[in-house]
């Protein structure tokens, strides 16, 4: 995963600048395909920030887990308000970045929101992560962390 971003830069959600190795060094990642603009995101965006935050943010251990967005927003502001207000505390492409567009074709993107789960390789554990995560909440996790190959000490 870490090569995919390899050379670049990911921000977090109040804008500064972070490298992506030790951000995304041995955990499972979600690319969250997603834009201000479409309504199913809105949607979706507080479920995932609820899920990460239970993951991440709260569990003690953290689970080996990052999110990383990849915006269809319209402009740089909308994307940052987006973020802002909505999202939770994950990363980001910067919006100027045309990785965003590679992402898109690479991993199938034709509609948004979509959260694809990859483990370190950039290789797809599911690009049902939405599904997934309305459906069964946090069990979802366990299934993506064995098909990642991640090793930590955690349990859910």
């Amino acid at each position: 995963m870490v090569d995919l971003f390899s050379g670049r830069l990911l921000v977090n959600r109040q804008g500064r600048a972070v490298e992506p190795e030790p951000a995304l060094e041995n955990k499972v990642v979600g690319l969250y395909f997603a834009a201000a603009w479409c309504s199913l995101c809105r949607e979706f965006t507080p479920l995932l920030g609820d899920f990460y935050g239970e993951l991440v943010a709260e569990a003690s251990p953290a689970a080996p887990f990052e999110v990383v967005f990849v915006s269809s927003d319209r402009s740089p502001e909308e994307m940052a308000q987006h973020m802002q207000g909505a999202h939770g505390d994950w990363l980001a492409l910067p919006f100027h970045d045309p990785l965003r567009h590679e992402l898109k074709k690479k991993y199938n993107i034709t509609a948004i929101p979509k959260l694809v789960i990859v483990k370190q390789t950039g290789e797809v554990i599911t690009d049902k992560g939405r599904k997934q995560i309305r459906e069964r909440g946090l069990n979802c996790f366990r299934n993506w962390l064995e098909g990642a190959n991640v090793f930590q000490n955690f349990s859910s």
